[in-house]
């Protein structure tokens, strides 16, 4: 594990801020899971970078886009991720392994330097891990598997932060969530959420007007309907019937993780197949 130290000057505030948590850094208290057994795992990468001239780098976040024919949220934005497999030995393997197989991300160039705590999805009972790296040798994105990817954004850290660019999306369950209009995608849901989170931790966030809001587009929405397997009852955010945390914060505004389908998170890029 990379120590702040190890990392570029603007990536440490972030690696610090992972080791001094708040229980409400995701800025609400998921709800707790109550079933039996053991919840299916999944662990998505939340890989920075840098582009732009070697005077001047700009930081980035590796995000995809999800393949329209898949059964499962498709068309979606997502980081790279996925079921973690026994193989795995753990999520920071299975994050890096599902990165390679669907980016061509060598997991040899990416400094794992933190993870978030995990996060219950209570529609797919999946418990979803998000590591996060620094990729300090980047190569070209690509696509390696069309199946799953139709897509691969280097999106910058300070196009995400732009006020312009924020907003909140009504899903059509009713429930709002921040979403951002970058890369030439509107990213909202679970990798809205985790993105909201991991500007403020990074001290890149700006002030932005929550007051500002958009419905989910129809052609969107209908594709993650089409996407879904389940009753349309489970289409809700991850958070419903969150415990409010001691800021008073409404579960009612937190983030959308999609159609709760057997996949731990399209919108988080985790593929439960």
């Amino acid at each position: 594990m990379a120590v702040p130290e190890q990392l570029p000057v603007w990536l440490r505030p972030l690696a610090r801020a992972l080791r001094e948590l708040s229980p409400d850094w995701l800025g609400f208290r998921p709800r707790r899971r109550t079933l039996p057994g053991e919840p299916r795992r999944s662990a998505v990468l939340i890989l920075l970078g840098e582009s732009g001239p070697a005077g001047g780098p700009e930081p980035d976040i590796l995000i995809t886009e999800r393949a329209a024919t898949l059964r499962a949220h498709a068309g979606q934005p997502a980081f790279p991720g996925g079921r973690i497999d026994p193989e795995d030995h753990g999520p920071v393997q299975a994050a890096l392994r599902e990165a390679q197989e669907e980016t061509g991300v060598d997991p040899g160039s990416v400094a794992v330097f933190g993870r978030l705590p995990e996060i219950y999805l209570q529609p797919s009972d999946f418990m979803v891990a998000s590591v996060l790296g620094w990729w300090h040798t980047p190569s070209p994105p690509r696509i390696v598997s069309p199946l799953e990817v139709a897509a691969v954004h280097r999106v910058p850290v300070a196009q995400l932060a732009d006020p312009a660019n924020r907003v909140r999306v009504r899903h059509p369950s009713g429930y709002v969530g921040p979403a951002f209009h970058a890369g030439g995608m509107l990213v909202w849901g679970f990798t809205a959420g985790l993105l909201d989170a991991v500007l403020r931790l990074g001290g890149w966030e700006r002030p932005w007007d929550r007051d500002r809001f958009e419905d989910l587009p129809e052609e969107v929405s209908a594709l993650a309907v089409r996407s879904s397997s389940t009753r349309p009852a489970d289409q809700r955010p991850f958070a419903a019937g969150t415990d409010a945390d001691s800021t008073g914060s409404d579960p009612a505004q937190s983030f959308s993780a999609g159609n709760g389908s057997d996949r731990a998170s399209g919108l988080a890029g985790c593929d439960g197949e």
